[in-house]
């Protein structure tokens, strides 16, 4: 099966945005690790194990029938409006991810500085990086749709 041209920058660009998530995530766990005070223990459970279950609570939710079909209706006008598919929302997409790493570092600076912990925020972004992997799994199932499919194979 071929699809067409925007379909597939679009797919892709949900694959980046995951990607570049997770990349964020990762670096900003490193040097969480790095300067933060507190135990290993603490540490741990700040920016792996509670985000964790944000992560894991944000991606089963987008599978309740209410959720999914709202989520499923977002990505096609996502699409259908060329989200992902051009410089400019491919900038802008990346540019939100940017901002909001720049947070969870700033957060992170401010707790090693005896500022408040930044637990909230890594559970904050890793409730996104949950919706970013069910978008993903969302729009490989609506390519099974007979609708949708029709709209985005080559002929």
């Amino acid at each position: 099966m071929t699809h067409i041209r925007s379909w597939r920058l679009f797919r892709r660009m949900q694959g980046a945005c995951l990607s570049v998530a997770a990349l964020i995530y990762a670096a900003a766990v490193i040097q969480a690790w790095r300067v933060l005070p507190g135990s290993d223990t603490l540490k741990l459970q700040r920016t792996a194990l509670f985000p964790g279950i944000f992560l894991g609570l944000s991606f089963l939710l987008v599978f309740v029938p209410p959720a999914r079909r709202y989520l499923t209706r977002h990505l096609w006008l996502s699409y259908r409006t060329g989200f992902g598919q051009t410089v400019i929302s491919v900038l802008v997409g990346m540019g939100v991810l940017l901002v909001v790493a720049g947070f969870i570092f700033w957060t992170v600076h401010v707790g090693a500085h005896g500022g408040t912990y930044p637990g909230s925020a890594f559970s904050g972004y890793a409730a996104g990086i949950g919706l970013l992997c069910a978008q993903l799994l969302l729009v490989r199932a609506m390519e099974r749709d007979p609708d949708v499919k029709r709209q985005i194979e080559e002929p």
